[in-house]
């Protein structure tokens, strides 16, 4: 079963009685707020659109049940992917803000055991996470298709045959290219899910991600002004808390 419908499905019961209130999209990130006061974004797609509209003028999501919106995980347009993973993240909310934070990324590096000479395959070039790790005397290899870094090919390969540890960006959920991720990593590879958009839950990533590291909104008002004036992930984690679950 595909990783986006194992969040959808472990997401109905949650969803149940809840409406989708506010739906944002901004350049950077789009943001959804819940009737249970929840929020959550999730990194917004660059669009190839034909015309003035992004999504058809029948589609409007705010006021509608938060049972039906999550089905647009399994839409194939990465956009839908997009509102379906900031709802996942809203109606989970209430229980990541209670996870322990890490600010600095100390408790994720320690709990992948990143030492001298650790092997590490990173999907999404995140720049301040590539210096610290080499500051610790790691082998990083990077593959970032949006900033034209790597050769897929080779990186695949590496991820069953050199790495010891994989760091992926969420917005591989996005641009539907987590399942194929795992499906070549070395059975063991200790793989960390990172960046805003992590859905921080452990049941459609068990048997496969060890480590979910993630961005919370702590202030609502904050974090909806910043994704409506495009701001990135260093305005946005201002407002927020940098949470960490352990998945085995």
């Amino acid at each position: 079963m595909s990783i986006c419908k194992q969040l959808m499905e472990s997401m109905q019961p949650k969803a149940e009685g809840k409406i989708l209130e506010n739906l944002t999209i901004g350049l950077g990130y789009t943001a959804v707020c819940t009737s249970d006061g929840g929020i959550g974004i999730a990194f917004t797609p660059e669009s190839n659109k034909g015309g003035c509209s992004v999504l058809s003028p029948k589609e409007d999501y705010e006021g509608r049940p938060a049972s039906e919106v999550l089905e647009l995980l399994l839409s194939n347009k990465d956009l839908h992917r997009t509102i379906g993973l900031a709802l996942v993240n809203a109606l989970n909310h209430a229980q990541a803000r209670n996870l322990p934070e890490d600010r600095d990324n100390s408790v994720m590096f320690d709990t992948l055991g990143i030492v001298e000479g650790t092997r590490i395959a990173m999907v999404g070039h995140f720049a301040p996470i590539v210096a610290r790790l080499e500051e610790r005397g790691a082998l990083v290899e990077v593959v970032d298709r949006g900033k034209g870094l790597g050769d897929e090919l080779q990186f695949r390969e590496k991820l069953g045959s050199w790495a010891q540890v994989a760091i992926v960006t969420s917005t591989s959920i996005i641009n539907n290219t987590l399942d194929d991720l795992l499906d070549h990593m070395g059975k063991d590879v200790r793989v960390a899910l990172m960046g805003p958009s992590t859905p921080l839950l452990k049941e459609p990533f068990q048997g496969n991600v060890c480590l979910l590291a993630g961005t919370v909104p702590m202030d609502s008002a904050a974090t909806l002004r910043a994704v409506r004036q495009a701001k990135g992930t260093p305005v946005i984690q201002k407002f927020s808390k940098k949470t960490l679950l352990v998945v085995e």
